[in-house]
C-alpha cells in the first residue's frame, strides 16, 4: 500500500512526538555507566590499577602482596591504611595494611613472604576488571591468582583468589581473607543451626588456649545475629557460621558486607574449623577474615574462592550497643 501525501505527514508527526519525549542519552552518561580501570599511582605505588564506576572506587596494589588499597562509597573508603602505608616509599619496607588476602591454616602454614608482601603482576583484564599475579612461592609451593571485578551500576567487587599448585607434591591449603576495616565499628556474623561451639563462637586466649565457652560483655546473639558491639576482652574471633555472611557497621557511616560460600559438607583446617574470624584489637582497625575451606591439590591442580563485597551508607548509632538489626537486615537484603 503507498502512503498519500496527508498520511506521510502524519506519520513523521507522530514520530517526532515519540522522539521528543524519548530521553536522551549523552556520552558522559554512557561513560559514567560503564566501569573503568586505569593504572595510577597511588600512595607512592607506580603501578597501583584503579576500578571505578559512578559512586565506588576501588585500588589495587600489585607491588607489594597483590592487595586492595582502596574500596570507597562516594570517597569514604572503608579500608583501613597505616601511616607505615601511607608514608611508604620505593626502596622501604614494604607495608601491608587495607585489603589483605592470604592462604592458611594458620597454624601450620610456612612464612610466605613472596605471597604476603613480594611484587606481583598486575593486569587489566576489561571494563572495570583485573587480575593480580604472585610470583611461584617455594615455602608453600603454590602460586596465587586473584581476580577484581567491579559491578557496572552499585558497589558490588567480586574478589576472587586462585591457589595453584606449582611443587610436585600435594599440597592442601585454603583461602585465608585477612582485611583491615577502619576501627571500632560493630560486627555481626548470622547465627546458623548445629554450630560446635555452646556460644557460637570462640576467643583465643594466651598462647595456643582456644575457649570454647567464652563470655564477653562486648559479645551478644540477638536476633539470629552474634554481635560484636566493642573492644572485646581478647581479640581474636572464630565461628563456624555456615551463612556466608559477614557485616560491619563502622563509625564512618558505612556498612561493608562479605559473602562467600561456608559448605557444611567441606573439611575447614583451621585449628577450630573456623569458617569466620575477626580480629578486634584496641585499635584503629579491625580484621574481617571469611576463610575457605581445605584444598587438597595435586601437582598443576587449581582452587578459587570467591568473595563478593558491598558497600552502602548507614549512620552509626550514638550508642553503638543499640544499633537498629532490623534497619540493617533490610539495607543487608538491598545489597544483592
Amino acid at each position: 500500500m503507498k502512503y498519500t501525501h496527508k498520511r506521510f505527514c502524519l506519520t513523521a508527526i507522530a514520530l517526532l512526538l515519540v522522539l521528543r519525549f524519548v530521553p536522551k542519552t549523552s556520552a558522559d552518561e554512557i561513560r559514567q555507566k560503564v566501569p573503568v580501570a586505569s593504572v595510577i599511582t597511588y600512595l607512592g605505588y607506580e603501578k597501583a590499577i584503579e576500578l571505578r564506576n559512578d559512586s565506588t572506587r576501588v585500588v589495587l596494589c600489585p607491588e607489594v602482596g597483590g592487595r586492595v588499597l582502596e574500596y570507597s562509597l562516594n570517597g569514604n573508603n572503608i579500608l583501613y591504611i597505616s601511616q607505615d602505608e601511607r608514608d611508604w616509599k620505593p626502596g622501604k619496607r614494604p607495608a601491608s595494611s587495607a585489603g589483605r588476602f592470604d592462604i592458611g591454616p594458620e597454624l601450620v602454614i610456612p612464612e610466605r613472604r613472596v605471597l604476603w608482601s613480594g611484587e606481583w603482576t598486575g593486569q587489566i583484564t576489561g571494563p572495570g576488571s583485573a587480575k593480580l599475579i604472585s610470583q611461584p612461592d617455594h615455602s608453600t609451593g603454590v602460586q596465587l591468582e586473584r581476580t577484581f571485578t567491579l559491578a557496572t551500576d552499585s558497589s558490588r567487587l567480586q574478589c576472587t583468589q586462585t591457589i595453584i599448585n606449582v611443587s610436585g607434591e600435594t599440597k592442601e591449603w585454603c583461602h585465608w581473607s585477612r582485611t583491615f576495616a577502619v576501627g571500632k565499628g560493630i560486627c555481626l556474623i548470622p547465627v546458623t543451626p548445629h554450630s560446635r561451639f555452646p556460644n557460637n563462637y570462640v576467643m583465643y586466649e594466651e598462647g595456643s588456649l582456644i575457649n570454647m565457652r567464652p563470655e564477653d560483655p562486648g559479645i551478644r546473639e540477638r536476633e539470629g545475629m552474634i554481635e560484636i558491639f566493642q573492644i572485646p576482652r581478647k581479640p581474636k574471633l572464630g565461628f563456624d557460621s555456615t551463612a556466608g555472611l559477614m557485616a560491619y557497621v563502622a563509625p564512618t557511616n558505612l556498612l561493608f558486607v562479605k559473602r562467600f560460600a561456608a559448605d557444611r559438607d567441606r573439611v575447614y583446617n583451621e585449628a577450630a574449623g573456623l569458617t569466620v574470624s575477626v580480629w578486634y584489637p584496641d585499635n584503629q582497625m579491625i580484621e574481617l577474615e571469611p576463610i575457605g575451606p581445605r584444598e587438597s591439590l595435586k601437582p598443576g591442580e587449581r582452587a578459587s574462592f570467591t568473595e563478593v563485597w558491598w558497600l552502602a551508607d548507614l549512620e552509626f548509632p550514638e550508642t553503638p550497643s543499640q544499633l537498629d538489626l532490623s534497619q540493617l537486615k533490610i539495607r543487608m537484603e538491598s545489597l544483592k
